[in-house]
């Protein structure tokens, strides 16, 4: 379905938690970042190929189509199957802040990245952009039956998060297994 790419364009293969599916698909982007891809799209909307989307919690009623337009409104958080390694000449130096991020149904742990010499909360306060990256990320889902799983990063929706707070135990569920046990 991916066919005539513009110059520098590659494609990234996505998944998008929304509040009642899983959706996996393909987008064409300069980006190379998925902070970048989700941050800084033309529109309020996504539109992904080879799309698979399914209500999580059930393992049934996997719906396939060519294209989809997904409203990013809508994303509690993003996935990208594939890493890609921060460019040294773009970077801003940050430190690395462990935290819990409330977005239902769902939990994530991972590493925020703040602007450094700060106050914690200051540094909170000052933490803007659509989507928040969380690298060395888990994220699971109790109530939606959604166990744990680990990304190397998600992009988390920041107006859709309840809570983004400092997380003191690296001990979230290791993946596969729901975070009682």
């Amino acid at each position: 379905m991916l066919e005539g790419w513009g110059a520098g364009e590659r494609p990234v293969a996505l998944t998008l938690y929304t509040d009642a599916y899983v959706v996996r698909g393909t987008l064409v982007t300069r980006q190379r970042r998925l902070s970048d891809i989700m941050n800084e799209a033309e529109e309020d909307m996504l539109v992904l190929a080879d799309v698979t989307f399914d209500r999580f919690g059930h393992g049934v009623g996997t719906h396939q189509a060519p294209f989809a337009q997904v409203n990013l409104k809508a994303v509690l958080f993003a996935v990208a199957d594939t890493t890609i390694d921060p460019q040294p000449e773009f970077r801003t130096p940050k430190v690395a802040e462990t935290a819990l991020i409330i977005i239902p149904p769902f939990e994530i742990t991972g590493r925020i990245h703040l602007l450094p010499a700060r106050e914690l909360r200051d540094a909170l306060q000052d933490l803007h952009g659509p989507f928040v990256p969380v690298t060395d990320a888990t994220y699971w889902s109790e109530s939606a039956g959604e166990a744990a799983r680990t990304a190397p990063m998600v992009a988390v929706n920041h107006a859709r998060a309840q809570i983004l707070s400092p997380y003191s135990s690296a001990d979230g569920p290791a993946e596969g297994e729901s975070p009682s046990g």
